[in-house]
């Protein structure tokens, strides 16, 4: 009797490190791993920060980068990838460059322009080519309302304006777009989504009051990958993801790490690993 073998959902992140813990690479593998995922990862930049801002970044060589990423792809062979911060164009070349063999995997983009702590940490000759080649290669993109208005050039404030704008985005070569409302200044969250399919939601739910808001983005980005890793359709996973981002959020309210914004309490009820069997 031939014994039977089992692999994990495999998720493959494409980001900056964080020394604080609480956004990029960190919080990536954290959210991977609490629904149940095998990370692994590709590093861009290491960056010197902790919950107060960004003090420094510093990028990987563009010839590393390629590496992570292909040592990743032949051998893990990943069912989603996530990207996050990108700080410069050698860099978005080698990802587009090294991922268009692997056009069936589902990419959620997630496009860092701006620290929680307002820090900069993209290069203004980046975003032209950030437009043309990362949007239109990514399956869905989650800007939040900053972004937006960078990838748009016109301020986002209000529900119709994210309409508009995840439209607009669309027309200039996305596939899917999620604009995340966590800026607006209503007690009602609402995030937008559109692809070109035609569907469109509005997920809503109550804004919680908290400090622990490092890594959001970077949470919910990577907890739709690990969904549609699973297997599940896109919409399903944004939801999902939603709703695992809002409960981190939750379980980190009385928690108190360092002296800015802290991070969400990822293992709030984690998954055991998830297994498949290998046909």
């Amino acid at each position: 009797m031939i014994e039977k073998k089992y692999t994990y959902p495999v998720v493959l992140t494409i980001a900056g490190s964080d020394s604080g813990g609480g956004a990029g690479i960190q919080a990536d593998l954290k959210t991977f791993s609490a629904l149940g995922c095998y990370g692994t990862s590709a590093i861009t930049a290491v960056t010197v920060q902790n919950t107060l801002g960004v003090k420094a970044v510093h990028a990987i060589p563009s010839e590393i980068l390629r590496g992570q990423i292909q040592a990743v792809m032949e051998d893990l062979k990943p069912r989603a990838i996530k990207i996050g911060m990108v700080q410069s164009r050698q860099l978005i070349e080698v990802i587009c460059e090294t991922l268009i063999p692997y056009s069936s995997i589902p990419i959620v983009f997630d496009p860092v322009m701006i620290a929680s702590s307002g820090d900069n940490l993209l290069n203004k000759d980046t975003i032209g080519i950030l437009k043309d080649k990362l949007v239109p290669l990514a399956t869905l993109i989650t800007p939040n309302l900053d972004e937006t208005s960078v990838l748009t050039g016109y301020p986002v404030s209000k529900l119709k304006e994210m309409e508009n704008a995840a439209k607009h985005i669309l027309n200039e070569g996305a596939n899917a777009v999620l604009v995340k409302g966590g800026h607006l200044p209503e007690s009602t969250v609402s995030d937008f989504y559109l692809d070109r399919d035609g569907n469109r939601q509005v997920y809503s739910s109550r804004k919680l009051t908290t400090r622990n808001t490092h890594g959001t983005g970077c949470t919910l980005s990577s907890a739709i990958a690990a969904y549609l890793a699973q297997g599940f359709s896109m919409t399903d996973a944004v939801q999902k993801a939603i709703r695992y981002v809002k409960t981190a959020l939750a379980g980190a309210r009385d928690v108190c790490i360092g002296e800015g914004h802290g991070p969400l309490n990822h293992f709030f009820a984690p998954l055991k690993m998830i297994k498949y069997e290998v046909k």
